[in-house]
């Protein structure tokens, strides 16, 4: 499923460029193909803003689905923007009320950077829960992201988070909880995941509340649930659609921390991330940075280019085809051409059954 570049966002350049095919919009248009409008409500960081979009992007855009996907990245109030990335949300993100009016067949919800300890006190909670409120009635599924699925679990079940002593921080390996469910069709039964957070919502919190659990890993806890339909929401805790570096880059930008003040102890490493080889040319790195802060010295330059010499990626795979059944079965459920066979773990009886749409 090719993405179609309808606007002049950036990241449609950059994933050319890095070799993804990328439709422009007139040999779209020449094109007999369904198209797929998915909403991108991207709540990341200024820091992550960009780089999120081509993440999620990627995903979609390697599925191999006959169709052509249209994305809407949006933003909400609560979330402020600075420099760089409020001109970029100013000029390349569209408005909600024009997407709703037109219709959209799924949406994402990134996750967010928080402040409070209660995520209700957010400034950014009423809006997101307005949208999922939106989402829930009128697009065919909404698919959670870390935070964002927080969120749901709280707003929809009354389910608390659980902060943890530590932040779960690196790449784990998973299981399948059962392979019946479509979204696991054709996915490995052990894979690897990253994880980056400091809250947890536990199996037992999301089965009690009448929750599906899909994936799951003995270190990083629920990677994957579904609402009790079997689709409408789907929740992540972990990250399928990270890049490579992006546990390198934050792992430089708690050194940052660090080196700031912000923190008191020098960053440990992400579990699971970085090899033994790795390991040792980040240790010398340590070594080396902290004797020359506490000398008022120039701090060294960090070892990138060595280091990425020597990150695997364990993931991406497995995400593609997480993302692919996804998309697939959005695909079924909004064609209103087509009667939805059953399938395990989804009820066709149910309203998702019926589908909705768009009016594009």
């Amino acid at each position: 499923m090719p993405l179609v570049a309808h606007s002049k966002l950036p990241s449609f350049s950059r994933l050319r460029e890095s070799g993804l095919e990328v439709l422009d919009i007139d040999r779209a248009a020449e094109q007999d193909v369904r198209e797929l409008h998915i909403g991108f409500l991207n709540m990341m960081p200024d820091a992550a803003l960009e780089a999120t979009e081509r993440q999620f992007m990627r995903l979609l855009g390697s599925s191999n689905r006959i169709a052509q996907f249209y994305i809407h990245p949006f933003t909400i109030e609560g979330v402020d923007r600075e420099g760089a990335a409020g001109e970029h949300v100013k000029n390349y993100y569209e408005d909600f009320d024009e997407l709703k009016a037109d219709g959209l067949d799924a949406l994402i919800i990134t996750g967010a950077n928080v402040t409070e300890a209660d995520i209700t006190k957010e400034r950014f909670w009423q809006p997101m829960t307005e949208i999922m409120d939106w989402a829930r009635g009128n697009v065919t599924s909404t698919l959670c992201s870390c935070l964002a699925s927080h969120g749901a679990f709280m707003h929809y079940h009354g389910i608390l988070r659980t902060h943890l002593a530590r932040k779960r921080w690196g790449v784990y390996s998973h299981r399948i909880v059962s392979s019946s469910h479509p979204l696991l069709s054709n996915i490995n039964t052990r894979f690897d995941t990253p994880h980056s957070r400091f809250n947890d919502v536990r199996r037992e919190q999301m089965e009690d509340a009448g929750l599906q659990v899909l994936i799951t890993s003995k270190e990083a806890g629920v990677l994957l649930a579904v609402s009790p339909d079997g689709l409408r929401f789907a929740y992540f805790q972990g990250h399928p659609e990270y890049d490579i570096v992006s546990l390198m880059k934050e792992y430089k930008r708690e050194i940052s921390r660090y080196l700031r003040r912000e923190r008191d102890d020098y960053p440990p490493f992400p579990d699971n991330y970085f090899c033994n080889e790795a390991r040792s040319l980040l240790e010398v790195y340590e070594h080396d940075l902290v004797a020359a802060d506490s000398s008022g010295k120039s701090i060294p330059e960090f070892p990138e280019e060595a280091i990425l010499a020597l990150l695997d990626n364990t993931w991406t795979d497995t995400g593609k085809a997480l993302f692919n059944n996804w998309l697939g079965l959005v695909y079924q459920l909004t064609n209103r051409d087509r009667k939805l066979p059953h399938m395990p773990g989804v009820d066709p009886d149910h309203p998702l059954g019926k589908g909705t749409g768009s009016a594009w």
